[in-house]
């Protein structure tokens, strides 16, 4: 290699970026010790901006186009590097090229699930997840914020940042929102735009990005809650105890038959269940033999609670002694079972009232 080889290799004629990475939201050209010489070309494709910063002081803005660098099309960094008629000399600046294209399928969730207040089931955890859609906004906001002196900025180091922020908008919108666990699904549209518009107010103006979309794809129930609620829909639809019951008993038996260790045990199950069955059926054909066995215990008392217009129930009578337990079951509430005339409230029946007593005080020393 000659002299003026060497020379002509340690400048820049063309500074430009081509960008194969959806993900890259920052580049820094990488000039190294060389320098930008007079009349050098600038290319900034479409979807680009480029800036040139000058000893840590930011300088021009160039949008999507073809620049021959002169002082002309370089007045601020004329005005920083003192040139009053002009540069003929190789000049040393650091070129950023931000892209403008929104960057897709972005991914939030919530780490650990959020406490809320539930009107209808009391203190609940929640989780939810979704996506969204990111986009550098204001590059000369994003480069004094995040960018710094790094060489890159690719989006995955800012999506931890916005997930914070999203999540965070997301406690504060659903505790303000009062909107019940059950009703959720059916306003996931307009949580997420009031999501957006929470999560925006603070990235625009901070960071130089626009978050262009958000979406909720899910917002979920812890397992034991979900479990719950499919078994109080069970009962719903059977919408009787007995018959209730009859389903229990067929489930208990495909799970016997089912079962690798059934054996005796799913015999004996099978006996019992055709033994009743068979008392069942004994009324619709002949009378067999005067059994001697004594007659079977009576069903346990089932029991309903009035709350807001609605039954609630059927209940046992130790689900209601539980309730009682957590004060979920007031003395005022008005309860119903067999045998009653009308509903009354809980301290009045005298199987329940037992359990609204005031403990007696402690004994003295």
């Amino acid at each position: 290699m000659g002299l003026f080889d060497k020379i002509r290799g340690e400048f820049i004629d063309i500074i430009e970026w081509i960008d194969d990475s959806r993900h890259t939201l920052v580049w820094r050209f990488p000039r190294y010790q060389n320098e930008i010489k007079n009349g050098a070309k600038l290319i900034v494709r479409p979807g680009q901006v480029a800036i040139f910063v000058s000893e840590g002081k930011l300088a021009d803005v160039f949008e999507a186009g073809t620049y021959e660098l002169t002082t002309a099309n370089l007045p601020i960094l004329t005005t920083l590097k003192g040139w009053k008629y002009g540069f003929n000399s190789p000049f040393k600046a650091e070129v950023y090229f931000f892209s403008l294209r929104p960057v897709l399928d972005l991914k939030w969730g919530t780490p650990n699930p959020i406490m809320l207040r539930d009107a209808e089931f009391g203190p609940i955890r929640i989780r939810a997840f979704g996506s969204y859609v990111l986009k550098a906004a204001d590059p000369k906001a994003l480069l004094t914020e995040i960018v710094g002196t790094n060489a890159a900025v690719s989006t995955e180091e800012v999506t931890e940042l916005i997930r914070s922020i999203i999540v965070e908008s997301l406690t504060d919108l659903l505790g303000s929102s009062q909107i019940a666990a059950l009703d959720m699904a059916s306003n996931y549209r307009k949580l997420a735009d009031e999501l957006k518009k929470k999560v925006q107010e603070r990235i625009d103006d901070e960071y130089g990005l626009e978050l262009q979309q958000l979406m909720i794809v899910n917002i979920s129930l812890p397992d034991e809650v979900e479990k719950a609620l499919d078994l109080r829909t069970k009962m719903n639809v059977i919408g009787d105890m007995g018959r209730f019951q009859q389903y229990q008993m067929g489930e208990s038996m495909v799970a016997a038959a089912n079962s690798p260790a059934g054996g005796g045990a799913a015999e004996g199950m099978g006996l019992g269940i055709g033994l009743a069955m068979a008392n069942r059926m004994t009324p619709l054909g002949n009378p067999g033999p005067p059994m001697t066995a004594p007659p079977p215990p009576p069903p346990p008392a089932v029991w309903h609670v009035a709350n807001q217009g609605q039954t609630l129930g059927p209940y046992s009578i130790q689900q209601m002694v539980e309730a009682i337990g957590r004060a979920e079951l007031q003395a005022t509430s008005m309860v119903w079972t067999a045998g009653m005339s009308d509903w009354q409230p809980a301290s009045k029946v005298p199987s329940l009232a037992g359990y609204f007593q005031a403990p007696p005080p402690p004994p003295k020393p």
